[in-house]
């Protein structure tokens, strides 16, 4: 019997805890490194929780080149970028640029759709493991329109190339919509309709996952921060941390939007910005929702989580910056009050908004695979919007890449030395 191989996993999100879970699995020797306190706030903690195959159109996509330099001059709009000069942030740009084509969509989402019906399989899976104590919700999603002339967008973007694809999406009128949802007065034009999406409680699941990952002995540092490597003849001997140097047979980066900084001393570059994104969780809401929705021209998410409700969404790209944008927080409480007229902005009131920052790669798909320059160290990062969906299954596939496997799926263009 050979000896058993060690991992040490840097960045304990959601990415983190699932990747944990599947090498732990693979009878890894699992240590996951986390630069914060046990149950504090991860990206993931306040997001949609959305588990969405429905999501085949990258983040760079024909049009957004126009959209984004139309945003960025408004603070208030979906997409913000705010002007600096930073290199970082002005490379990304350019190769988000060069992304934004017909091209790159069309070879992207069939790769975004079979991640992320894996995701959603993976997910049913952990929700029996778990006993089902992550309210894992398979009723679907609702791309809810307001204007006809986003209905008719909808209905000859997304779901013209969802059902392409083979994922179904149906485009319903009005009433149609209204009779999926009664229990909330809705000011629409119709919907676009994900029979297969699903959605869950992401501080419900990350503390289940991790009590689960105790039981099977993986070993957690909590506010353990990485600051350098160790590297020799092509491999990393050891990670320098706030705990000491540790050392393993194999080491995952997936640190989310600070995977890039902790990188420093290695020469490799990985472009990522950070997208910060809020929400707002009603506690106690008006009216209550049954399936997950987008409100689509303000881009705005709204989940049923248990007896709460939580509307989240925007992108801005202003780096790790902690300030609170008022104006970026009363686009979500306006965008709920146009779409759903029973709602008042009094309803909102008192309500701490949370905020996170999702890991955005410039091509709008994950960086997934091992560095050709240290062939022990691989990247599990860069998934944006996508962080719950695919974090299963970017778990498993790490778990197939460490375990010497050849990966279930193609990982071609995930590949993290991609724009080295």
């Amino acid at each position: 019997m050979g000896k058993q191989r060690s991992v040490i996993i840097c960045g304990g999100g959601i990415i983190g805890l699932c990747t944990a879970y599947y090498l732990a699995r693979e009878d890894f020797r699992v240590t996951l490194l986390e630069r914060n306190a046990e149950g504090a706030d991860a990206s993931a903690h306040g997001s949609a929780g959305y588990v969405s195959p429905s999501h085949v159109i990258p983040l760079a996509s024909p049009g957004m080149v126009w959209k984004g330099l139309k945003w960025m001059l408004d603070s208030r709009s979906p997409f913000y970028i705010q002007p600096r000069l930073d290199s970082d942030l002005i490379r990304w740009a350019w190769i988000f640029a060069t992304k934004c084509t017909a091209g790159h969509t069309q070879r992207s989402a069939p790769l975004l759709r079979d991640l992320c019906l894996v995701g959603r399989q993976l997910f049913l899976e952990l929700s029996e493991v778990t006993g089902h104590g992550f309210e894992l919700r398979t009723e679907g999603l609702l791309n809810l329109c307001q204007t006809q002339e986003g209905l008719d967008h909808e209905s000859h973007g997304l779901a013209r190339i969802a059902n392409g694809l083979g994922v179904e999406a149906r485009v319903l009128d009005a009433k149609q919509t209204a009779a999926l949802e009664p229990g909330v007065r809705m000011q629409v034009a119709g919907s676009v309709y994900f029979p297969i999406d699903a959605h869950l409680s992401p501080r419900k699941f990350m503390p289940v996952l991790t009590a689960l990952l105790k039981e099977m002995g993986v070993q957690f540092r909590w506010n353990t921060s990485v600051y350098g490597w160790r590297a020799e003849g092509g491999r990393i001997a050891g990670v320098q941390t706030t705990a000491g140097d540790l050392t393993a047979d194999e080491y995952v980066l997936a640190g989310g939007s600070w995977s890039p900084a902790m990188l420093d001393g290695l020469a490799i570059r990985l472009p990522m910005q950070a997208g910060k994104g809020y929400s707002l969780t009603l506690e106690q809401p008006r009216c209550q929702v049954r399936k997950s929705l987008i409100l689509t021209e303000r881009r705005v998410a709204v989940t049923p989580m248990g007896g709460t409700l939580r509307f989240g969404g925007t992108m801005e790209i202003s780096g790790h910056d902690e300030r609170v944008r008022p104006e970026r927080v009363g686009q979500i409480v306006a965008a709920a009050q146009a779409f759903f007229p029973d709602f008042t902005a009094q309803d909102f009131a008192g309500i701490k908004p949370w905020f996170g920052y999702r890991p955005v790669s410039p091509d709008g798909l994950p960086y997934l695979g091992r560095f050709r320059s240290h062939h022990n160290l691989t990247a599990a990062c860069g998934h944006a919007m996508l962080g719950v969906t695919l974090a299963p299954v970017t778990g498993r596939l790490v778990a197939e890449l460490l375990g010497g496997r050849k990966p279930s799926l193609d990982l071609a263009m995930l590949q993290p030395d991609r724009y080295a």
